[in-house]
């Protein structure tokens, strides 16, 4: 293998790159460091790294996995996306048995375009009924998601004082306590919007981008989960996150005496176990500015961690910006394939 061959690869942001053998394995190297710096996990092995190289340069616009390797799909807004992203106005019933029966999908989210617990609460009937249609003429599993949102529920659209208004004005302890009513108000909505969905028969309940409002939002989206199982025992409950690790915007909040600030998908995991969910969803960051090569291999040494510590199934969150996958609009399947192939064969996970 000549050291001076160039290999077609992507940067994070979805620009095509060209680098050497040697470069894209010091990006590797580079990239588990990062991982094991942050997350303080162990490393990938060398031949984990080797691995990644034969992905990363393997010929072919797709790759894939050996047939006894593949994995089930989740999805969030699932249904919704032909209208959301494509433009094409489907309904979420006729979208759901597009996704069964011509994409082939393992399940769908039926989920509002606004894709928030608060505004569902409102609707919930009405989506229930939704969920109802799709299950009647379709077969595989059906779930109901939205995201917990905490932001929702500052005034004035919501009850609660913003605490981004009152932190600047020096009103910590008032700004404290706002979030902490804020996550009482999500953990009802989420339960009640539950509730609704399980009456019709719905295979699950989805709770998107967990922690996207910092500790408080990850806190709601836990003891939601916690109700519902206990409430609902027959319902499914996939947490999906919205970053690799929980911003501390409140910073002292807890669950089971584990503060939620600053924990990555190797302790998120533990945790939403603990909560009774059925699926967790962690997430990596995508840095635009590095390479694939880098970003694929910190994202393996996380999901690495992840998977090994983790009791219940972890479809990792392969998307726009996340899990290697670049941050841009329209994915490549060049480099989503390799994402996929990468969580698959290296980090064992049980799906996508």
């Amino acid at each position: 293998m000549s050291k001076d061959k160039r290999y077609f690869t992507r940067r994070g942001d979805g620009s095509i790159v060209y680098l050497t053998e040697r470069e894209i394995r010091d990006d590797i190297v580079d990239g588990v460091a990062d991982a094991v710096k942050r997350g303080k996990i162990p490393p990938l092995t060398q031949d984990e790294m080797d691995h990644i190289f034969g992905i990363v340069t393997m010929p072919g616009g797709v790759v894939g996995v050996a047939p006894e390797d593949t994995v089930v799909s989740t999805s969030d807004s699932g249904s919704s996306k032909f209208t959301t992203k494509c433009g094409i106005p489907i309904e979420r019933v006729a979208g759901a048995m597009i996704h069964e029966r011509v994409l082939g999908a393992d399940s769908v989210d039926i989920g509002g375009d606004d894709y928030n617990y608060k505004t569902a609460k409102g609707i919930a009937k009405r989506e229930a009924s939704v969920l109802k249609r799709a299950l009647d003429v379709t077969t595989m599993p059906l779930f109901y998601g939205a995201m917990p949102d905490l932001g929702f529920y500052t005034k004035p659209d919501g009850p609660v004082d913003n605490w981004a208004e009152l932190l600047p004005l020096g009103k910590v302890d008032e700004a404290l306590a706002a979030q902490e009513e804020a996550v009482g108000h999500s953990v009802h909505d989420i339960v009640y919007v539950a509730q609704q969905v399980d009456a019709v028969g719905a295979d699950g309940i989805h709770i998107d981008t967990a922690g996207a409002a910092g500790d408080g939002d990850f806190l709601a989206a836990l003891e939601a989960t916690e109700i519902i199982k206990e409430k609902f025992p027959n319902l499914a409950v996939s947490i999906g996150m919205s970053g690799e690790f929980v911003l501390g915007m409140h910073g002292r909040l807890k669950y089971k005496d584990k503060r939620l600030a600053g924990l990555y998908a190797h302790d998120q995991v533990k945790l939403a176990e603990e909560a009774g969910a059925s699926v967790f969803g962690p997430v990596v960051n995508t840095n635009s500015d590095k390479s694939f090569p880098w970003n694929i291999s910190r994202v393996c040494t996380f999901m690495k961690a992840c998977s090994e510590v983790a009791n219940i199934p972890i479809h990792a969150n392969a998307g726009m910006g996340v899990c290697g996958v670049p941050m841009a609009e329209n994915m490549t399947a060049d480099v989503v394939s390799r994402v996929d192939k990468c969580l698959i064969e290296i980090c064992k996970i049980d799906g996508l």
